[in-house]
């Protein structure tokens, strides 16, 4: 992390991880190592409640059942922790005097939890500082490999996948569901499973039945959910500054969005599946309010804006950068909408506030029997890992069958 001239690495071992921020913060050193043992304390305890993967909020005598058998003695030390937010942790150990600690920590949080440490839930904030230390793991090709083998595996379970077609109608026929894409085609099932944002699911139903997934969603409508700015780069090796490691974040004083806050991944040099040697690609992506891309006007100026100052901060970090460009390609929310079905280009699920995190999840149940929903806009939330939960507990709500 490049963070106003600091550059901060994330080592993997806690206790080397902790020891290089105390020499990088020196005047809040035990401060720092206090709040550090006790969110690795805290995180070891939700592992070892989350370990039976239990479901929130439990909607069912069965959901019920998993989370109390997943409940051990040190499970109530979590208690007075699960309406704090991280930043009144910070507070409470004198950190939130210290901005560029914390906005290191914030870096992390808009990462994982959707929201800085000012509303962040404590308890879920931990998991996210503890989950990084598992390791980072560079996929050749990148994440839509894992999409392929996923494919290919379902397909040899049975599977028949259709590519291409846009759902325009969910209704019911008789006592099954009904599926209509944009070709006409028409498909049939006891379940129907939805993995876009819940906010675009009543509109494909009728009046009646997407009225009752309003309903279940709306507290959340004034949740503010993110879009996102991305840029996607061709760079020749040749000219790309020193220091370009593979992934990285550069912070500046103004914030965590719109360009001030940016996260950067860069393909290894052997990844021939992403470019012919002699180049590597990068994608460059920044947080940014919905509301700034209302209109057709206000969506060409300040994507042509944004553009440029997310350039101007690379270039800050690594002087040269833009003499290694072979071309780019700007990445802004309607795209989002247009290629992956989020509306208005709603990214990362609802922020992991004390208001909508844990208790106050989105089940994957809906009110209608048979239609479920996984993803970030449902618990556990956002990330592969939190996306992978949720439809997990769809398939064992579904079927009764459980992880060995």
């Amino acid at each position: 992390m490049h963070l106003h001239g600091r550059k901060l690495v994330f080592l993997r071992d806690r206790d080397k991880h902790v020891a290089q921020l105390k020499n990088q913060f020196p005047q809040c050193a035990s401060d720092l190592g206090r709040f550090y043992t006790l969110v690795y304390k805290i995180a070891s305890r939700i592992r070892q409640l989350m370990d039976p993967l239990p479901v929130l909020p439990p909607k069912t005598p069965g959901e019920w059942l998993v989370l109390i058998k997943s409940l051990q003695p040190g499970t109530f030390t979590l208690l007075p922790y699960i309406n704090r937010t991280m930043g009144g942790v910070l507070a409470s150990f004198g950190l939130h005097r210290h901005q560029d600690f914390q906005t290191f920590i914030d870096g992390q949080l808009i990462d994982s939890m959707q929201t800085t440490s000012e509303e962040c839930s404590f308890l879920l904030g931990c998991l996210a500082l503890d989950m990084y230390h598992q390791g980072a793991f560079y996929v050749d090709g990148g994440l839509y490999r894992m999409a392929e083998e996923l494919a290919k595996s379902a397909e040899r379970s049975g599977a028949l996948l259709k590519r291409g077609r846009k759902v325009e109608k969910i209704s019911t026929k008789q006592d099954h569901w009904q599926v209509e894409d944009h070709r006409g085609n028409q498909y049939e099932g006891s379940h129907i499973i939805f993995a876009a944002p819940i906010e675009a699911l009543p509109p494909l139903l009728d009046d009646e039945r997407g009225n009752k997934i309003r309903r279940s969603i709306n507290p959340k409508r004034k949740m503010k959910s993110w879009g996102t700015m991305t840029l996607y780069f061709v760079l020749d090796e040749g000219k790309l500054p020193d220091g370009m490691t593979l992934f990285q974040q550069i912070c500046t004083r103004n914030g965590m969005s719109e360009g001030e806050h940016l996260f950067l991944s860069l393909s290894s040099r052997c990844d021939r599946l992403r470019s012919p040697s002699g180049f590597r690609t990068m994608t460059v992506s920044t947080h940014t309010d919905l509301s700034k891309w209302e209109t057709k006007e206000k969506y060409d100026a300040y994507k042509q804006e944004l553009h440029e100052k997310m350039l101007s901060v690379i270039e800050g970090a690594f002087p040269g950068f833009r003499e290694s460009i072979v071309d780019q390609y700007p990445g802004a929310p309607r795209a989002w909408e247009r290629f992956t079905g989020r509306p208005d280009g709603m990214v990362g699920g609802y922020p992991q506030t004390t208001e909508n995190a844990l208790f106050h999840s989105i089940s994957h149940r809906t009110p209608l029997d048979g239609l479920w929903v996984c993803g970030d806009s449902v618990f556990p939330g956002a990330g592969t890992i939190g996306v992978s939960v949720s439809a997990y507990h769809v398939c064992r709500s579904i079927t009764g069958m459980k992880l060995p």
